[in-house]
């Protein structure tokens, strides 16, 4: 996917003018990141908005004695980071990649400048603000109330929020140890939880490849 598609694809671009779509475009830089690498680091200044063209990347942060946990993971097609950027604070979280892939930069003054100019992009920001919070809302819940499998379930599900995540493609490419990473538990665990969700007719599973066969069955899962 290029920056052109992903622009495309991006209900607050659809939003624009011919103008404003092309001043956008124009002031966002494309930047690749390798497997491992950082987009950004936990206290680095909120200078940009991201969207995610190609690849996976992890929201995450650790603690000083290295105790970690990841957040959500954001596939391509998605933007992100913009609640630190309006609150004009240092970044809270790590942004790491979970294979190769390709971001978009919108500049902090672009980012504003959308701000005092579009209302599609206010109302865009307000949505996702809202979808985002029930987001994490729900994975607290998750933790506390639902057993392992139905927390595996609920992290793969999670990757299809149409309004965070758009896309038609059933399939994510992820691995088991990626998975694991999001649902907070051992890769092992997650081999097993997949099999149960297999068997239940919820998921495929191939190498690398996991393909979405009930996306409301796994919301319920467990329920």
């Amino acid at each position: 996917m290029s920056l052109e598609t992903l622009l495309q694809r991006s209900v607050w671009a659809q939003g624009l003018t011919p103008s404003q779509r092309e001043r956008v475009a124009a002031e966002i830089q494309v930047r690749p990141v390798e497997n491992g690498g950082y987009v950004c680091r936990k206290g680095d200044p909120s200078q940009a908005w991201f969207g995610v063209i190609e690849g996976l990347v992890k929201i995450a942060t650790a603690s000083a004695s290295g105790k970690s946990v990841t957040f959500t993971g954001v596939p391509a097609g998605a933007w992100f980071g913009e609640g630190s950027v309006l609150k004009r604070e240092n970044r809270k979280y790590d942004v790491m990649a979970l294979r190769d892939s390709v971001l978009a930069h919108m500049p902090i003054a672009t980012f504003n400048w959308l701000l005092d100019t579009s209302i599609p992009f206010n109302r865009f920001l307000t949505l996702q603000l809202n979808e985002r919070l029930g987001q994490f809302i729900a994975a607290v819940e998750h933790e506390r109330l639902l057993d392992t499998d139905a927390r595996v379930a609920r992290s793969l599900s999670s990757m299809f929020n149409p309004n965070l995540y758009p896309s038609d493609d059933p399939t994510v490419q992820i691995s088991q140890e990626e998975l694991s990473y999001l649902a907070g538990v051992s890769r092992q665990r997650v081999n097993l939880a997949l099999k149960v969700l297999e068997q239940a007719g919820l998921v495929k599973v191939d190498y690398g490849v996991l393909t979405i066969l009930d996306l409301e069955g796994m919301r319920e899962f467990g329920m």
